[in-house]
């Protein structure tokens, strides 16, 4: 979804709880992955893989220059001869650790295995986040959370993917990281080349 199509959609959720809200978690994903370079964990249930999540927070990584932002997709099943990026298996829970930030994206009720896997990768330190449906268990281990109940006629976890996503990079200060990046420089650039000259007297 582009940024007219997500302003578009905030302009019609204006005066609901929900732009506010994805704006509040998503900082609170930044807060998490930024300072400890990113290692974000996203993962959904066994019938739903969060797919555009991932597309979307990779792109916020690019445009914002957060590349701590960009996940690594955790799969249930990993087809034989996938590329590397698309075979991470739940196994890579058991590694998640302080440092680690779990996202899951679950339209419904986890399954069991699931839940303890997420629960393993709290006690190990982890952050747990969450975009759910409403489950209690699921609200009960992570340490922020959003949930919507489908059918309410207000909003859809889809929805609210995007607006999570496309608030995920906003809002942020540069982050400086030892040489200045390119659009540093460009904006400095730009600086220069607007300023009035300097005055002669």
């Amino acid at each position: 979804m582009d940024a007219v199509r997500v302003a578009l959609l905030r302009e019609v959720l204006a005066g609901t709880q929900w732009p506010g809200a994805a704006r509040r978690f998503a900082g609170a994903l930044r807060h998490c992955v930024v300072p400890a370079g990113g290692n974000l964990l996203l993962v959904g249930t066994e019938q739903y893989e969060p797919w555009h999540m991932a597309a979307h927070l990779v792109d916020e990584a690019a445009w914002s220059g957060l590349p701590e932002l960009a996940p690594t997709l955790v799969r249930h099943r990993v087809e034989p001869g996938r590329p590397p990026h698309l075979s991470v298996g739940l196994g890579r829970l058991s590694a998640a650790r302080h440092g680690h930030t779990l996202l899951v994206v679950a339209p419904e009720q986890p399954g069991a295995g699931l839940l303890e896997r997420v629960h393993d990768a709290r006690r190990a330190g982890a952050t747990v986040l969450s975009l759910h449906c409403g489950d209690p268990d699921l609200a009960a281990l992570a340490h922020d959370a959003l949930s919507v109940r489908e059918g309410d006629g207000e909003l859809d976890l889809d929805t609210l993917q995007h607006l999570v996503g496309a608030a995920a990079g906003e809002n942020s200060l540069p982050v400086q990281r030892g040489p200045r990046r390119l659009r540093d420089r460009i904006a400095r650039l730009a600086d220069q080349l607007t300023a009035p000259p300097p005055s002669r007297w």
